[in-house]
């Protein structure tokens, strides 16, 4: 019994942590149609949160009907012209002096920019969520030292301690990351390591820990070590009974298990030793040269047994990491599609709404700033979901944009329903697939 209320309790936290991240992201997307719409001179007549009946409401003074509706799935703008909430057709009849406030009345580049602000809004959403958690958490500062001590099982001698300057690695100098990371790479594994370090205006050499330790830094949703239980934080002691020292030791082990169960014994914080029994999954790994299928748990680690010391962070700085990372995901999106599409990888790699559902639960029962990250991640997906040029998507509408531009005409009218009709079916058919992945994939 006290196992079926646990599982009703992680499938109502998966529903409500889902629920809120979607929310977010679907109300920046339609407040981003909406907003440019209105600068645009376009009237939005309905902005809703949810499909489905209407749960409570209220009308601005513009005229837009708010609303949040029963089934929060998604949401829409409707503007004055549209046939439907997906604004896919070939219009509603408008009456002639508000034809300028509709949006087939509008001129073109009214309604590319309405219709383009939704993904945009998107990424800047991506930009602003990973660039305030880089501002919340800082920065690596230059020179390699050590900030706040983690955990780690008793066995492990940590002498280090905050604030120190880590000077040399077993009488190998360190002037930077760089070299740290270098230096551990090629040490052979052993329980104690020499670390000089300056401390209080003097050198010092104290026992520490090895520097690529067997600590989980990360746990992939929807992995096998999520399905196991792992926690970023826990340290693999030994697998299958024989010890680990090293993250290196815990992927070769892995890469040779092929597959098979492996019992992994476990320590975490306040919690001992422990073990836990999972089997690793064969997965397309993206390499230099294309995709190589590879057997992971999905872990991550390179971690050691402290944080570096971090420095403050500065606006413009934050806002350009927060750039790059969501140019990262759209590229990574983009390899991936055409990796699927070019038959490189296998379609199990397309997730539906359960998948999504279960790695948004795990990524706020990680944490508030894991949370955060994962609304940044699917913000920026879903963004550039939208502008693949498909009907009813945001990208259709922007082709059919792009053809009036170039020929001078719009579509005709039974062109555009033929093809919004052929679009809706694609992305029904692509919805009902990702599901049935999620029910059938391993």
């Amino acid at each position: 019994m006290s196992a079926l209320i646990a599982d009703l309790g992680g499938l109502i936290w998966t529903a409500c942590a889902f629920i809120l991240a979607l929310s977010i992201i679907v109300t920046v997307h339609e407040y981003g149609h909406y907003i440019v719409g209105r600068w645009s001179g376009i009237k939005a007549e309905v902005f809703s949160l949810g499909f489905g009946p209407r749960l409570f409401s209220r009308r601005d003074k513009h005229g837009t009907l708010w609303q949040v509706a029963a089934i929060p799935l998604g949401g829409y703008v409707r503007f004055l012209g549209d046939s439907n909430a997906a604004s896919a057709g070939s219009g509603a009849a408008v009456d002639p002096s508000l034809a300028r406030q509709s949006l087939p009345g509008a001129p073109l580049w009214a309604r590319f920019a309405t219709v383009a602000a939704g993904p945009i809004f998107n990424f800047i959403l991506s930009i602003l969520v990973f660039g305030g958690v880089a501002m919340w958490q800082g920065m690596p500062v230059d020179t390699p030292q050590v900030g706040t001590l983690r955990a780690a099982p008793a066995s492990v001698q940590i002498g280090l301690e905050p604030g120190d300057r880590i000077v040399a690695l077993d009488g190998q100098k360190v002037e930077n990351w760089a070299d740290l990371g270098r230096i551990a790479t090629d040490l052979p594994p052993k329980p104690v390591h020499d670390w000089t370090v300056s401390r209080d205006g003097r050198e010092l050499t104290v026992p520490g820990p090895d520097p690529m330790p067997a600590l989980l830094t990360g746990i992939a949703p929807r992995s096998a070590a999520a399905d196991a239980g792992l926690r970023a934080g826990d340290v693999i002691l030994a697998i299958d009974g024989k010890p680990v020292s090293r993250f290196d030791e815990l992927r070769e082990r892995v890469l040779a298990a092929q597959g098979a169960p492996l019992l992994l014994r476990v320590w975490r914080e306040g919690q001992g030793e422990a073990d836990y029994t999972l089997i690793p999954r064969e997965q397309d790994l993206p390499t230099a040269e294309g995709y190589e299928k590879r057997w992971m748990i999905g872990v991550t680690g390179g971690g050691t047994y402290f944080d570096p010391a971090t420095r403050s962070t500065g606006v413009v700085e934050a806002l350009s990491l927060g750039a790059a990372r969501t140019w990262d995901i759209i590229a990574s999106s983009l390899s991936g599609l055409w990796a699927m599409i070019s038959g490189q990888i296998g379609s199990c790699h397309l997730g539906g709404a359960i998948s999504i559902a279960e790695s948004t639960g795990q990524a706020a029962s990680a944490g508030g700033s894991d949370f955060l990250w994962w609304i940044g991640v699917l913000s920026a997906a879903i963004g550039f979901l939208n502008l693949l040029p498909v009907p009813v998507l945001d990208g259709g509408h922007l082709m059919f944009y792009a053809y009036e531009a170039v020929a001078r005409r719009k579509p005709s009218d039974r062109v555009i329903d033929i093809l919004s009709a052929l679009g809706m079916a694609a992305v029904l058919a692509l919805m009902v697939f990702g599901l049935t992945n999620d029910l059938f994939c391993p």
